[in-house]
Formats: C-alpha cells, sequence, structure tokens
C-alpha cells in the first residue's frame, strides 16, 4: 500500500470515508472547516443540528441502527462540551460513536484562550478509547486508531484534534481497520454451560443488547426452540427477541411485562446473553421480587468488564454471543440428540402471557377522552406501529410505562435512553434512525418535560434536513417520573414537576414547516398514526393525557428514596402535613 501526500484535512476525510462515513452531525465551527470544507467533495452529507447533544445522539443512533462507528463533530470548547451528557448513554449502549473534538491551537494550550477548555478529561469515563493528536503527521494513524477500537471495544471514542493540526502537509496511507473476530469463549465454559442446561428442569434465556450487536438472533431462536427455554429481553431491550415467537415472554424491569418476571422467577437455569444484567432489569417490580437468586447462571458477553458486575455467575464466557450460542447449540445437539419440545413448560409460558395481556389490557381499557387515559394511549399508539418500525424512547414515567407495550419482531427496532436516562434523547436519536433506514417509519417517543429539552429545536433540523421522523409527545403537563416521587414520599407537595403552560405542540411544529396533529381521544389515535405514517414528512403528534396520582406508574427510583425526616422547626408544618 502505498504512502500518499495529503493535508492533514485530507487525511482525516479519507479516513473516514474508508470507514464508511457518509454522514456526521454537528453544528459548522471555525476549529474544523478546513476539513469540513472536503466533506462535499467526499460524499460525506454534514447535517447541522439545533445542538451538539443531539449531533451526538443522532451518530448514537446511526451507529445503533446500522452496527456501524459513525461520527459527530463539533466546535472547540463549548461545542464538544455539550456532547458529554450524549457521548455517556452512547457508553452504556456500547454504541461505536466517533466524536471529533477539535480543541484550542497547540501552541495555546493552557493560556485560557477563547474557547478553551481541556477536552479529554470530561469524555474519560464514557469512551472505551480516546486520543489528542499530537502531531499533524499522526492524523490518519490516530484517526484510524479511534475507529479501530470503536468498532472492536463497542463503544464511543474521541479523537480530540488542536486545530492548526488540520492544516499543513503528511505522508500516509488510507485503509479501513478491520473487525477482530472474537471467537465463542472458551471451550471449557462452553461444556460447562451445556451440562447446566442439559440437567436444567426449567431453563430461561435473558436476550440483552449484545445479541442485537452481533446479529445473533437466529441463534438464540434455534437454542429457545431446541430446549424450549423462555426468552425474556433485558431491560429496555425490546428488540432482541420477536414478541411474535411462542416462547418470548417480553422485557424484564421497570413497567416491563410481568408474565416475564413471573416466568424466569421459575428458572433453575438462566442463560443471560449479552448482557451485564443491570440493575433495572433484575430489581423487584409491581411489588414483585422476580430474580430468581437460587438459579445457576450462565453469562456470555464479549466485554469481559461487565461479567459478574451485577450478578454471580456460576459459568462465564468472554466471547460473541452469535457464536456462543451457536456453539451451544452444537454441543446439545450432539449430547442430547433426541431432545423433544418440552410441551408442559410451552403450555405454562402461553398461560403466563395470556394472564398479562389480559391484565394489561384491562388496564389500557379506559375510554376517557379529553385528556386520554395514558396506558389507553400507549396501548392505541403501538397497536398502530408496521412491522420493522423503529422507535426510540426518552426517560421518564410515560416512557417507562410504554415498556410494557412496545413488541418489536426484528433486531436493531427499540432504541432507548438505557441506564444513562439522559431527558433529551429521543428526538436526537430518532434523526439518526431515520438518516440509516429512510424507508422505515421512525417514532421519537417523548413526554413534554423531555420534548422541551430537546424535540422542539430539533424539529427545525428535520424540517430543514427533509428527515421524516415522526415526534410523539405525551402531554400530561408535568415531570410525570419525579411527580410520583413527590406524591408517595413527599405529601404531594409539588416543587419543580408541575408544566402547567406548555404550548401547543403541534401549532408550534407547524409554524416550522412541520405536520402536526393534537389528539386527546382514543378514537383518533389510530387514524392520526395512519395520516403520520403516510405523509413522509417531520411530523408532531401532541398527545392530551391524564396525569397525576390516578395514573402516574409506580415510583422509579424505589430503590433510592426514603420518607422525609425534617428535624428544624420551620419546617413542622410538612410534617404535620
Amino acid at each position: 500500500m502505498s504512502r500518499l501526500k495529503m493535508t492533514p484535512s485530507e487525511a482525516l476525510v479519507e479516513t473516514m470515508v474508508a470507514e464508511g462515513v457518509q454522514n456526521v452531525f454537528g453544528i459548522v465551527g471555525s476549529a474544523f472547516m478546513d476539513a469540513l470544507d472536503l466533506f462535499p467533495a467526499a460524499g460525506i452529507r454534514f447535517i447541522p443540528v439545533a445542538h451538539e447533544q443531539a449531533a451526538t445522539h443522532a451518530a448514537d443512533g446511526l451507529a445503533r441502527v446500522t452496527g456501524k462507528p459513525q461520527c459527530c463533530i463539533a466546535q472547540n470548547g463549548p461545542g464538544a462540551a455539550n456532547f458529554v451528557s450524549a457521548m455517556a448513554a452512547a457508553y452504556w449502549a456500547h454504541s461505536p460513536v466517533v466524536a471529533i473534538t477539535p480543541e484550542t491551537g497547540s501552541t495555546g494550550i493552557g493560556t485560557g484562550g477563547f474557547q478553551e477548555l481541556d477536552q479529554m478529561p470530561m469524555f474519560e469515563k464514557q469512551t472505551v478509547y480516546q486520543v489528542r493528536i499530537n502531531q499533524p503527521q499522526r492524523m490518519a494513524e490516530l484517526a484510524r486508531r479511534a475507529f479501530f477500537m470503536a468498532k472492536n471495544l463497542n463503544g464511543p471514542t474521541q479523537l480530540n484534534i488542536p486545530r492548526d493540526f488540520f492544516y499543513g502537509e503528511c505522508t500516509d496511507e488510507i485503509y479501513e481497520t478491520p473487525v477482530i473476530r472474537r471467537g465463542a469463549g472458551s471451550m471449557e465454559d462452553v461444556e460447562k454451560a451445556v451440562e447446566l442446561i442439559i440437567n436444567a428442569r426449567y431453563p430461561v434465556i435473558v436476550s440483552g443488547g449484545g445479541v442485537c450487536q452481533a446479529g445473533a438472533l437466529e441463534e438464540i431462536k434455534a437454542l429457545a426452540e431446541y430446549i424450549t427455554a423462555p426468552v425474556v429481553n433485558s431491560y429496555q431491550h425490546n428488540d432482541t427477541f420477536p414478541a411474535s415467537h411462542e416462547l418470548a415472554c417480553g422485557p424484564l424491569g421497570y413497567c416491563g411485562s410481568k408474565a416475564a418476571m413471573r416466568t424466569i422467577k421459575k428458572a433453575d437455569v438462566v442463560i443471560a446473553l449479552g448482557t451485564r444484567l443491570g440493575p433495572f432489569g433484575t430489581l423487584p417490580q409491581y411489588d414483585m421480587v422476580y430474580w430468581p437468586d437460587q438459579a445457576k447462571l450462565i453469562q456470555c458477553d464479549v466485554n469481559i468488564n461487565i461479567l459478574g458486575v451485577a450478578k454471580k455467575a456460576d459459568v462465564y464466557s468472554c466471547g460473541d454471543v452469535k457464536e456462543f450460542a451457536g456453539l451451544l447449540l452444537k454441543r446439545i445437539q450432539a449430547l442430547a440428540p433426541d431432545l423433544e419440545k418440552h410441551t408442559e413448560r410451552l403450555a405454562d409460558v402461553l398461560g403466563e402471557k395470556e394472564r398479562w395481556n389480559n391484565e394489561l389490557t384491562e388496564w389500557s381499557s379506559s375510554s376517557q377522552s379529553s385528556p386520554m387515559h395514558p396506558r389507553r394511549f400507549h396501548m392505541e399508539w403501538t397497536k398502530a406501529l408496521p412491522d420493522g418500525t423503529i422507535v426510540t424512547t426518552d426517560i421518564g414515567n410515560n416512557s417507562s410505562m410504554v415498556n410494557a407495550y412496545l413488541r418489536f419482531e426484528g433486531i436493531r427496532e427499540h432504541i432507548s435512553a438505557l441506564s444513562w436516562g439522559n431527558c433529551g434523547f429521543a428526538y436526537g436519536t430518532a434523526l439518526g434512525c431515520k438518516v440509516a433506514k429512510p424507508d422505515t417509519p421512525v417514532i421519537a417517543f417523548q413526554g413534554d418535560g423531555a420534548y422541551g429539552i430537546s424535540g422542539i429545536a430539533e424539529v427545525m433540523t428535520a424540517v430543514r434536513e427533509n428527515i421524516p421522523v415522526i415526534a410523539i409527545v405525551a402531554n400530561n403537563n408535568e415531570w410525570g417520573a419525579e411527580k410520583k416521587n413527590q406524591i408517595d414520599y413527599y405529601g404531594d407537595r409539588f416543587v419543580g414537576a408541575n408544566l402547567p403552560e406548555n404550548p401547543e405542540y403541534a401549532e408550534v411544529a407547524k409554524d416550522m414547516g412541520a405536520l402536526g396533529f393534537t389528539i386527546d381521544h382514543p378514537d383518533q389515535v389510530g387514524d392520526v398514526m395512519k395520516e403520520a405514517l403516510a405523509c413522509n414528512k417531520p411530523c408532531v403528534i401532541d398527545a392530551k393525557i391524564q396525569g397525576g396520582k390516578e395514573v402516574l406508574a409506580e415510583p422509579f427510583r424505589r430503590d433510592a428514596l426514603n420518607m422525609p425526616v425534617r428535624h428544624l422547626d420551620k419546617y413542622a408544618h410538612l410534617n404535620a402535613k
């Protein structure tokens, strides 16, 4: 491979092209303008957003749907700082986002110049790799490394570039970095797992986000079917097993599926594939302690750092979930070649699902309007989704409540805020998802509080860039998750939880050039969803739903709250209440 003479800007842009980058999200800035000038000639679309946080979320959404590294870029200082929260979301999602962060010029570092900030420490804990270009001549080499680590360590990386290092001359070679195969892990671990599974009375599979990332759905299905193992989705990963499958039980965790929780409670062997078994997917829910602490646990993940962190396992395998599940099945078939379908266990699963569906339908049966009961609304809008629809979900009471209603058939369709839980996640992420799959419906679901953080502004981005995302705003005039805490722990004393003067979001959307719909009756939901899905334009659906103590889900952080204690006399009236 021959080395070519080029400028550092050309080296960066050509490396991005070699890595398959076709879209970059950000806000125009002088710090990287020399490289930006090359984007059109290189075939890279620069997508300007309203706020840099949305740029990183969009790159995250694009990366989660495609499975390939994607880029965001920002002006040095305040622009790069606006990436931080969204980078943490990408980190916990194991999403290969490459954040390009130009910084102040190399000769001015430490002088307190305009927009100067030490940009490395603030990304240290939410990246799998970060590097500062220390010589312009190393631009291609270190940019390659950022992409290599993002795709092989399954997480975001930071490429930090002094702004004067875009200029000059260098000699380098351009090529795509490889993905290193991990294999199934140790054969000894596989054999231990096989023994536990063959002797299991009631094995249950937990299908985690790693199943999507590894493209392992067919292997998980084949394994589950051969051993007749019920499958539950890990928390906020409702797309890791097809909901229509006879062994599918739905998601664990906050506001998830009771069928999943009741089923895994019966397990004597749990096969956790591609998951760290985080707290929101194992803590009690619906006043139910469901995690089977006495069950044997098999845990496989490609990331050794998460093995055994949340739960002590009997068998660990640090390997690719796709290869591990495939090899596991082959060994089970070899040792138990005539294994028959366990009809009693299958009937039990179907019974638990019917019981939960009946309960959920009863919860969602209200015909109330102006405003709608939230659960009836969630049942109606999720029922209207075509197969293959991608849904991004924010954080908050209604965004969590919908966890019980979202059902998917394919991988990379449920894109959620996960355990970082930052409000304002869904809309920016949906922009990236729609860029990845322009012919697929993409829904951004947010409460009114989260929509106010990012959704309103980024509708302008969708209109300007012709990215037809559908925003659904669950508008109950409150920060529901925190209001529920104030109801349960603070005697209905509401401080900062009410949003009494929300604008008419549909009208604001129309003013920005999008389509806007307002709905307040369950009978309107299906028709409006159908129209929004058919129009191929940015849409905002302002859904007027009921709030308050009668309809809010259980406390979001019951594990982290205590009843208040007041010692000072001036607070006595609070205790009296």
